[in-house]
């Protein structure tokens, strides 16, 4: 079924099995789109053909005989930043997804996925340049959280202390008077405080402190 009004894109699938090749070639062309379709055996031969064919989007396996595609993703991205990279892998998403978004690849799909996530995804990459299924989601954020726990360890005693009243809404004035300190003291611990969290403004802050609980 032709969803996407015969658009052109150039496909390259990548993965040492031919059958899975074969595979996702089946669901570009049930999508409907028009284009060539490249294969490849081996990340040898991915470097090849992103040099010589002009290529949309990349669905690429993570392991190949002579290699892990993390170490040419970003080297893909470099040669041809406006190529698309979907990683199609048998590996767990639970643990590899976020080495494969870090290392530039537009969005992670694990073999398991029913024929109609693979064109989901496929669809997604197209439209909006990504694909992120819900447990990298997930996995994501949680990335993020602890990101942001570990920049508020970074804080003293003290200016986490006045960081949280800040978090509940007290003013400079507050504050001051709530640790018996002077106005200008609280003033220079919210720039320390936004220094070291790399924030411009309380709204920041807030959100910051609200992850950490």
């Amino acid at each position: 079924m032709n969803n996407i009004d015969s658009e052109k894109i150039n496909f390259l699938l990548a993965d040492d099995h031919s059958l899975i090749r074969q595979g996702v070639e089946f669901v570009i062309e049930e999508i409907g789109f028009e284009g060539e379709i490249f294969h490849a055996s081996t990340l040898q031969k991915v470097l090849e053909t992103i040099e010589v064919q002009q290529l949309d989007i990349v669905v690429i396996d993570a392991i190949f005989p002579d290699g892990n595609s993390l170490t040419i993703i970003p080297e893909i991205k470099t040669r041809k930043p406006e190529i698309k990279i979907l990683v199609f892998s048998g590996v767990d998403e639970n643990t590899q997804s976020i080495k494969y978004i870090n290392a530039g690849a537009n969005g992670f799909l694990t073999k398991l996925s029913e024929e109609d996530e693979i064109k989901e995804a496929i669809l997604k990459i197209h439209k909006t340049g990504r694909y992120i299924s819900s447990i990298t989601q997930d996995l994501l954020i949680s990335a993020m959280q602890n990101s942001n726990t570990n920049r508020l360890k970074n804080l003293t005693e003290r200016e986490f202390q006045i960081a949280e009243l800040y978090a509940k809404g007290l003013g400079n004035l507050e504050i001051a008077s709530h640790l018996d300190i002077k106005q200008n003291t609280v003033s220079t611990f919210k720039k320390r405080i936004f220094d070291k969290l790399d924030i411009e403004n309380l709204v920041e802050l807030i959100e910051l402190m609200k992850d950490n609980h």
